[in-house]
């Protein structure tokens, strides 16, 4: 887990491009489908029926705490996902007997898929323009009284639209305060496991492969949803291609993008490039390297924090991507110049506002880094809930921190009490790592650093802390959960009692930046909004929010920096080609038995121009049929500045072939239960 303060919901930007987007740039919203572009371009525009139907099958999944995408792949609750969207519960389910995230997991009956034990799908079922409702909330309030207004009102409208733990709904801000929707979702909770592959294939070529094409991977999962002890019966779910994809053949990607940062101003863009990221890629590459050092002790560190070292390696990979980006001069002059035109157009001083509140965000800066730091630790992120939620739970709802509504209180208590298992020795090098960083970020001498080290080292209070701690134990962190305030009162746990005696201080940090960033940026926003929709209105698409999406591209190859072109597809052939058996590149022996029965010709993976970012992991690629023609899983390396920008000659959207998917399932795993299963689904229809 990274430190990422960059493009926070507080960040509110404000560039526009003055015509529709370029090529085949957008994260579109369903109900603002740039059809008509989309009819002039290619030829072909979707029915509103077609948009629907692929609408319902962009399911949010979040899988101890990592967000993707997965679709509905037969009508009895059978979803598919990225293996790296699902190796959280693998690892979960995992023992020293059985490393599922390594050695992969294949459900032969029914009655073996396995639970996940923190998981949630939601499936959106409609949205509610709310716009009038949350700026009549926010009308003449400023500063801390706006964002208690804001709270209150979005606590509000999720419990108006009936939240419950089958029930989900979410306040969404699109265009940074142009629009307020209230989506409502289907809820689920029962998650069960039904394949994942070796990690060796899931995640072949490791972190030199990562963000890179060509690519050999095969990053496929499989769940099944659940509800009241059954498979879900869902009419409604994505055919299979019967033939795959050809090369320039147009494909659309639904998903839910975590977050963009496309429409910051200038002078948030500076902050992050002169500010943020110089802090945060250092402290990135430390935390790798511990990690490294970590999973070298032995194969139960390797267990433990396998599937973590990925995650950081990948973040880091990112952050020099967002950097580099940002210290192009050609981007950064065009971003100035998109932003120039509609000031010239859009007489406000919001711009000005913006730029004076960087500021003010640079003197917070340092400090909520460092409390950001302490939650490194699952110990203390568990520690915190529990504190935080016996606080918040007696407060009328709209008067909790966000975090705590009865909306969301439904996860928290599901990650509390799920048997999620907490490795130790892992956290004392994590909570020492964050410790160590914020005596040298703030100073020995700094009065928090006190409160948190005493007369002591980090490797000292962090060791002892965790030794002694029982919050290892869900049945201890369910009594503290549902013993509310009383319970933490009475609680002799250390970790307990030392994030009580430091939430005063965490919550003033996070109090001063609510108050002096978010409430003043987002009133700065509002003003450009409005004026930005008198100038272009919803002919641009908003940044992404982690909510539906779909964008539009083609399989196409690229040529890189040096002039080197590469094809869009690679093959089963070039998998073996590229295999030496030595990691990252060691074949499981399942997918060298299975070479001669494989057709080496068949496409495994291609790239597309398709505009995705983090969140799109396990986005279905479709046919203008709506029909399943690949998996996507990754972009490539000129994909990584996605976040600020889209480079239609380079960037490219790396998936899974759809046949390579049936292939492995049939020829390489044996996989006839679920083959079947998508066969069937394919013929009866979707």
């Amino acid at each position: 887990m990274t430190r990422r303060l960059v493009a926070t919901a507080i960040t509110v930007g404000l560039l526009a491009v003055a015509s529709f987007a370029r090529a085949d740039e957008g994260m579109w919203t369903f109900d603002n489908f740039p059809s008509k572009a989309l009819k002039a371009e290619y030829g072909f525009a979707p029915s509103q029926a077609w948009l629907d139907h692929v609408e319902r099958q962009t399911l949010r999944i979040v899988i101890s705490g990592a967000g993707c995408t997965a679709s509905f792949i037969s009508p009895n609750g059978l979803a598919m996902t990225n293996h790296h969207c699902v190796a959280g519960c693998a690892g979960q389910l995992s023992t020293p007997q059985h490393d599922y995230a390594q050695e992969g997991f294949i459900a032969k009956t029914a009655a073996d898929e396995r639970t996940c034990p923190d998981s949630e799908l939601d499936q959106l079922r409609s949205i509610r323009n709310v716009t009038a409702d949350v700026r009549a909330a926010l009308a003449g309030k400023t500063g801390d009284a706006a964002n208690r207004a804001l709270d209150a009102e979005e606590a509000k409208l999720q419990a108006s639209c009936g939240t419950s733990p089958a029930v989900r709904c979410d306040v969404v801000s699109l265009y940074h305060g142009g629009i307020y929707d209230l989506y409502r979702y289907a809820r689920f909770s029962d998650l069960r496991l039904v394949f994942a592959p070796e990690y060796a294939v899931g995640q072949f070529g490791g972190d030199p492969d990562n963000f890179n094409f060509p690519r050999y991977g095969y990053d496929v999962g499989l769940l099944r949803v659940y509800e009241n002890g059954q498979p879900l019966a869902n009419a409604d779910y994505l055919r299979w291609s019967a033939n795959g994809a050809k090369a320039g053949q147009l494909v659309f990607v639904p998903g839910n993008p975590g977050g963009t940062s496309r429409e910051l101003t200038s002078a948030q863009l500076a902050f992050e490039r002169d500010r943020a990221l110089p802090a945060e890629i250092p402290e990135n590459a430390e935390y790798r390297g511990q990690l490294e050092a970590f999973v070298g002790r032995g194969p139960e560190q390797a267990r433990e924090a396998n599937e973590l070292l990925a995650g950081i390696a990948n973040d880091y990979k990112e952050l020099i991507g967002f950097q580099q980006m940002l210290n192009d001069p050609h981007f950064f002059a065009t971003k100035q110049r998109d932003e120039a035109a509609l000031r010239a157009k859009a007489k406000v001083g919001a711009f000005a506002e913006i730029a004076r509140i960087q500021t003010v965000r640079g003197e917070l800066f340092e400090r909520q880094l460092a409390t950001n730091d302490l939650f490194m630790s699952r110990l203390m992120r568990n520690a915190l809930s529990l504190v935080r939620a016996a606080a918040e739970r007696p407060k009328p709802n709209g008067q909790r921190l966000p975090e705590y509504t009865d909306q969301n209180l439904v996860a928290v208590e599901r990650r509390l009490t799920s048997p999620i298992p907490v490795y130790k020795d892992l956290d004392t090098l994590q909570l020492t790592l964050a410790l160590t960083y914020i005596q040298r970020d703030l100073g020995p001498d700094d009065p928090f650093v006190h409160k948190l080290l005493g007369t002591e080292s980090p490797e000292v209070v962090a060791g002892r802390l965790v030794a002694q701690t029982h919050l290892d134990d869900r049945t201890v962190r369910a009594e503290l959960y549902h013993g509310g305030q009383a319970a933490i009162a009475a609680s002799t746990d250390p970790m307990i009692r030392f994030v009580v005696a430091i939430d005063p201080d965490l919550r003033a940090v996070r109090k001063a930046e609510e108050t002096r960033v978010e409430a003043p940026t987002r009133t700065a926003a509002e003003q450009i909004a409005k004026a930005r929709f008198a100038v272009y209105g919803t002919s641009v698409y908003p940044d992404a929010t982690f909510s539906p999406r779909i964008n539009f591209g083609t399989i196409k190859g690229f040529s890189d920096l040096q002039g080197h072109t590469f094809a869009p597809y690679t093959t089963f052939a070039g998998l073996y080609a590229r295999a030496n058996g030595f990691p990252p590149y060691a074949l499981p022996q399942s997918w060298l038995d299975a070479k001669g029965a494989l057709d080496l010709s068949m496409p495994l993976n291609f790239s597309s121009s398709n505009d995705i970012i983090g969140g799109n992991s396990g986005s279905p690629v479709l046919d203008t049929n709506a029909d399943i023609v690949g998996l996507a899983f990754d972009g490539n390396i000129f994909s990584l500045g996605g976040d600020y920008g889209y480079d239609p000659v380079r960037n490219r959207m790396v998936s899974v072939d759809s046949r390579a998917l049936l292939a492995g399932w049939r020829t390489v795993y044996h996989f006839d239960r679920i083959v079947n299963e998508i066969e069937a689904a394919r013929k009866a229809g979707g």
